[in-house]
């Protein structure tokens, strides 16, 4: 059927009508006082989101541009920075790094696992000269459904005293609590496609004191991404280029409903749902890939055993029009991921549950009693 599919990926995310149509608008000038209006509530709102009085600023591009502002601006040339690495993205943060020179220590854990906190505690604490600059970790770790403890290390990196933490909060920011200023968080990286129920295009890098003081002694090259002409302009309720004008009418509706529905109320609604995922596929016998007790609120990644994980989607997405994420690099073809981050409420969940549930019948496949994975999914929302 046209124009019915549904997206349960951890990326782009549903979008709701008020959004949409908001977006629709006709756009008007960027350097004109109603649209400084707009930036002037959408940085308070901005600032609600990440529990920050400090700067949230907002960059025209993705998620990966936040994160790579938030190191570039704050780092130098053959600085030491520990990058935890444990998922695709992770292995990116480690690519950028080395791009721009610096010195990276890897602390690796297995795809699925979560990064051992005592290894940055360790690291951290024979630091005895004080030569990390910084933590660079992903907290929601999309490729593979982990999600990372950022709470304990903040408090590891917060006890060296002089390391910043710079954190990829994509896929967690407006899915779980992510507290900036209590958690001493110093940069907070997030994209516009994922809990913000915005289509991609925005990006958004939050600093906190102790990021600007480094952005002082910062050397690393930067024109597009460097974040004091935002930090700048920000302060008069405007940009330093041209912004996605429409995205920030979309941004401004987006943020409101999310505030109607107050933080309290979204991060039970994401925990919910991770809960409804993982009893269903657990009840017809699809093993979680993520660690027991690990897994993100945004996404659920399954390791289906002896089934073609990339055959069951494409049967879910024909029959179904329901779109669900794969597996990545080596994980293709093993692992499929069930998205349930931002604009997604129970029936989504149940329907992707009973849809996966009756295409493994289809392709004779299904383990146990027909119907167990959804009733597990609604027992847990209930």
């Amino acid at each position: 059927m046209q124009d019915k599919l549904t997206l349960m990926i951890p990326g782009p995310t549903p979008v709701p009508e008020t959004v949409l149509k908001a977006i629709g608008r006709h756009p008007i000038g960027h350097r004109s006082g109603d649209f400084q209006e707009i930036v002037r509530r959408t940085t308070d709102q901005l600032q609600w989101l990440h529990q920050t009085s400090g700067d949230v600023l907002v960059i025209t591009g993705s998620g990966t541009a936040a994160m790579e502002a938030g190191m570039i601006n704050t780092l130098s040339r053959g600085d030491r920075v520990l990058c935890g690495d444990n998922g695709k993205f992770g292995e990116r943060w480690v690519k950028v790094a080395r791009a721009y020179g610096l010195d990276v220590e890897v602390i690796k854990a297995e795809w699925g696992q979560p990064l051992d906190t005592e290894a940055f505690r360790s690291a951290l604490e024979a630091d005895t000269a004080k030569q990390i600059r910084a933590v660079i970790l992903t907290h929601s770790e999309t490729s593979t459904g982990v999600i990372n403890d950022l709470q304990t290390i903040c408090g590891h990196v917060k006890a060296h005293g002089t390391a910043l933490t710079i954190a990829d909060c994509v896929t967690s920011l407006g899915a779980t609590d992510v507290p900036m200023d209590a958690w001493g968080i110093d940069v907070v990286a997030s994209g516009s496609q994922k809990g913000y129920m915005l289509p991609p295009g925005l990006s958004f890098v939050a600093m906190s004191d102790r990021a600007w003081e480094a952005y002082d002694r910062s050397d690393l090259p930067k024109f597009y991404l460097d974040l004091g002409p935002y930090r700048k302009t920000a302060a008069k309720n405007s940009n330093p280029f041209t912004p996605a004008v429409n995205l920030y009418f979309g941004l401004e509706a987006a943020l409101e409903m999310m505030q109607s529905e107050g933080l309290e109320a979204i991060f039970t609604r994401h925990s919910r749902h991770r809960a409804a995922a993982q009893a269903g596929m657990k009840a017809i016998g699809m093993p979680l890939f993520a660690a027991e007790g690990h897994g993100s609120p945004a996404i659920t990644a399954v390791a289906p055993q002896g089934i073609d994980a990339e055959l069951l989607r494409k049967t879910v997405k024909e029959r179904f029009d329901i779109l669900l994420a794969g597996g990545q690099d080596h994980l293709k073809g093993k692992v499929f991921r069930i998205g349930h981050l931002g604009f997604v409420c129970d029936r989504d969940v149940l329907t992707a549950v009973s849809a996966i549930e009756a295409t493994l019948q289809s392709l004779g496949l299904h383990q146990g009693k027909m119907g167990s994975g959804v009733a597990a999914a609604a027992e847990a929302l209930n």
